[in-house]
């Protein structure tokens, strides 16, 4: 086939049946790196960062005082905090729950309200729904308004609408999440170390904030010679 004979079959097979539109989040899905900056280690431990970030935004709002952050046997992650808690209230404009807003609408959160955070960090409305998009497994746990409110995805589509579980006495936000390995298919183990440089410079560079990094892995396996199951920042 001549070369003119190949643009002219291009040519034919672009045609307005050819523009995609992406819904909720494909997008993030299909073009990961876009948002994460790459699907290999650097990628993977982004996800944690952006989590922390939004526990980092209530502390400088002056509503969170401690972050935890487990690195769990499964290689799944968890952080916790205790500040507010993501609203669970219905979203009037979206018709479901402000927190699923949240997890699975791109640029949506509290960052854009001047109201709310006079100071932010992370990507600003889409990092966490990025990281519900390309993990396989999350659990929101919210403790909020005297409740405990759950509700758990995957790929960024929730199994159900969110639910009380119970009676919470504190306040903060809860969040688990396992990477996808259809998306992290070269790295998926996460590095302590890589962790710990990070919160060590989050501690550093927010005075008065108490953060933690805990390895139940090497809690599993007994402690390590260099005693790495729990950091203090």
């Amino acid at each position: 086939m001549s070369e003119n004979e190949i643009n002219n079959a291009a040519a034919e097979q672009y045609s307005a049946n050819s523009i995609q539109v992406l819904e909720g989040l494909e997008a993030v899905r299909k073009r990961p790196s876009m948002y994460i900056g790459d699907v290999g280690e650097r990628g993977l431990h982004h996800l944690v960062y952006e989590v922390v970030d939004n526990s980092i935004d209530e502390a400088l709002a002056g509503y969170c005082s401690h972050i935890e952050v487990y690195i769990n046997e499964n290689n799944s992650i968890t952080v916790k905090d205790n500040g507010r808690g993501i609203p669970t209230g219905m979203h009037e404009k979206e018709n479901r729950s402000a927190l699923e807003v949240v997890l699975t609408v791109l640029h949506a959160g509290g960052k854009f309200s001047k109201d709310s955070y006079k100071v932010s960090g992370g990507l600003h409305g889409v990092g966490v729904s990025c990281v519900n998009a390309l993990s396989d497994y999350l659990k929101a746990e919210i403790h909020r308004e005297g409740k405990v409110f759950v509700q758990e995805y995957s790929q960024g589509k929730p199994y159900k609408p969110v639910e009380v579980v119970g009676d919470a006495d504190d306040t903060g936000t809860h969040v688990t999440f396992h990477p996808d390995p259809e998306i992290f298919q070269v790295c998926t183990v996460y590095k302590y170390d890589t962790l710990a440089a990070r919160l060590r410079e989050l501690a550093y560079l927010n005075k008065g904030i108490h953060l933690t990094l805990t390895d139940k892995r090497t809690l599993v396996n007994d402690v390590d010679e260099n005693g790495k199951i729990t950091g203090l920042f």
